[in-house]
Formats: C-alpha cells, structure tokens, sequence
C-alpha cells in the first residue's frame, strides 16, 4: 500500500487543485452554503481515519442532554438504507451505521438521524414535535453545504494533521488550511503523560489563529466489560483465552492498553467499518471469548445473542481544561 501511494505522488497535485478551488468556490459564495439560526455544531477532521470523532460525539451529548433538545445528524457509513432515517425502535446498525446505533443505543433521551443530504437531514429533524434545540453533525468538516456555527476539528496526537500529506499519497482530506475554519480544534488520544512543555510545542506547530482554541484530550477506557447478558470488571479476564476483534482505523492504542493491563490475547484485526460475512461469525463463534469495541459490538451482537462470549470495551474522552472547553460550547449556543 504504501508503494502504491508513493507512485500516485503525481496526482497530489491534482487533488490539491481539486480541493482548494471548492473550498475557495465556497467561501466567496460561487458555490451555496446554507447558514441556520439554531445552534449546529459539526464534529470533524482533516484526515482519513480514526481521530474520535465518536467518542467526541458523546462527550457533546453527555455536556448538553439535561439542558437540551439533542439529535445527531450522520452519514450512517455501511449502512443498506437510503436518504433520511430516524432511529427508532427496529432500528439497528444495518439501517443507520454502526456509530449512529451506538448513540441511539446509549442515549434514550436524544434524536439520531442518518442523511447523506446533510440539509434534507436538518429540515426533517427540525419537522420534529419537539423539534432539536441543538443538531451534531457528525464527520461533517468537509460538508461545506451545511455552515455550521461551531466547528470541532479533530487531530490525532500520533498523525497531526500539520506533518501528513493529501491523498492519495497521504491522508488529508483536503488542504492543511482548510484547519482555519476550526472554532476549536482538539489533538486526540495524547498520552496521560503529556507535558506542558509538549503542548505548546504542538500549538505552536499548528499555528491556530489568534481566535482558534486548541485543546488536548485523552481516551479513557472503561474498567468494565459488557455483554448482552451481563458485566464484569476488566481484571476477570486475566489468564482466560481471548480474541480481540477490531474493525476501526487505528486500533493501536486499545491493544497497547490491554497489553499494559496484562491479558493474553489474539488479535484479529479488519478493515474500518468491516461487514462480517456468515462464514467470519461462524468462525468467531467459535472462539472462548471475544471483546471488541463499542462500535464493533453493534455489528457483532445481532449475531451472537444465544452464545454469550462477546463483550465490548466502552471508552471516553477526558479533555483537559475541561471547564473552558465546555464553556466555549455552552456560550455559542446560548448566543444563537
């Protein structure tokens, strides 16, 4: 793969014109972004891959559930339906996406739609009764269709943004300017250790504008497992057979975690978003115990709900300077 990416370097350049111009072609109002007078925040990134823009998610809809009307807006990637569809009670990951279902599975007291035409999706959440106070758009940096009041842009501590290329020889979804329309823009899954010293290195390698705030967040995994029949702590599974099954974009950073907490496991990795064929579930069940993540759970639990050997590992997102951070959100809302 990365002998493939070298040879199309070429088309770097290509791409970059491509993506420039449309995103220059919005900007001076050439091409239609449609503005809204409620609060929308759209979750993002730069770059192809996992940067937590799940996680994110939640962290918004735990920070603004208890005060507000809250919907999150996906894609729904994976998913075999079409055009707009609002989860509801025989809904599963099939129809909205595997992530769409994780928010709709944890939080009861929220809207989650699925809308390619992210503007159809907004008219059809706020049609509603009670209608959304705040809409989430989730994966929605590039939606330049949509004008959002509040951008979050997502970097991964180990793949900023500021040290990658465009594609197809890099990951960059679009020029590394196109940071600028970041409200705030947040370095993900940095060490517990990260030092002052190291932050402000990275802010000054960003270079964020005078009205940017860049903040740092770790991922905090959970010292309880889950399955469909019942929980148990992380440490029960010390010295038992397991199989670590992961279909996200960078799955690194769980096994580095499981392997300081001391379990002995295989590790089956696949594709992002993987859809398990018949014969991958027969062969999966018949292994002792799996853990998987929250989001491949949603996929695998249909299939597995007589056998009682796959529990999931949920995370969070811990921010540092979490007040300000929660401040700034709160403040933009209150102010539309």
């Amino acid at each position: 793969m990365k002998l493939i990416r070298n040879i199309l370097l070429p088309v770097v350049p290509i791409y970059y014109l491509v993506t420039w111009l449309r995103n220059k072609f919005y900007d001076a109002g050439i091409f239609k972004s449609t503005s809204y007078d409620f609060p929308l925040i759209a979750v993002g990134n730069l770059s192809v891959g996992g940067t937590g823009k799940t996680p994110m998610i939640e962290y918004l809809i735990r920070l603004l559930k208890s005060n507000y009307e809250v919907a999150t807006l996906s894609r729904g990637y994976g998913r075999t339906t079409k055009g707009f569809v609002l989860a509801g009670e025989n809904t599963d990951a099939m129809r909205i996406g595997d992530e769409p279902f994780q928010f709709y599975s944890k939080f009861e007291t929220i809207k989650v739609a699925v809308d390619a035409n992210r503007r159809e999706g907004i008219v059809n959440l706020r049609a509603l009764t009670p209608k959304p106070d705040v809409i989430l758009l989730d994966d929605a940096f590039q939606h330049r269709k949509v004008k959002a009041g509040f951008y979050v842009l997502l970097t991964s501590y180990n793949a900023l943004y500021v040290d990658d290329f465009l594609l197809p020889t890099g990951n960059l979804r679009e020029p590394k300017q196109g940071a600028k329309r970041a409200n705030v823009i947040v370095v993900t899954k940095c060490p517990s250790s990260l030092s002052e010293q190291e932050k402000s290195e990275i802010i000054k390698r960003l270079k964020p504008n005078a009205n940017q705030d860049v903040f740092f967040s770790s991922i905090e995994y959970s010292n309880t497992v889950y399955s469909l029949a019942e929980e148990q702590p992380l440490e029960f599974f010390k010295d038992k057979k397991i199989t670590l099954v992961t279909g996200i974009a960078n799955a690194n950073p769980l096994v580095e975690y499981l392997k300081s907490k001391a379990l002995d496991f295989k590790h089956l990795n696949f594709k992002d978003h993987h859809l398990f064929s018949e014969n991958e579930i027969n062969a999966l069940k018949e292994e002792h115990i799996i853990l998987t993540t929250e989001k491949d759970y949603m996929r695998l639990s249909p299939h597995f709900k007589g056998e009682g050997n796959l529990y999931y590992l949920p995370i969070q997102v811990s921010i540092d300077d979490k007040l300000r951070f929660d401040r700034l959100i709160n403040n933009y809302i209150e102010s539309c």
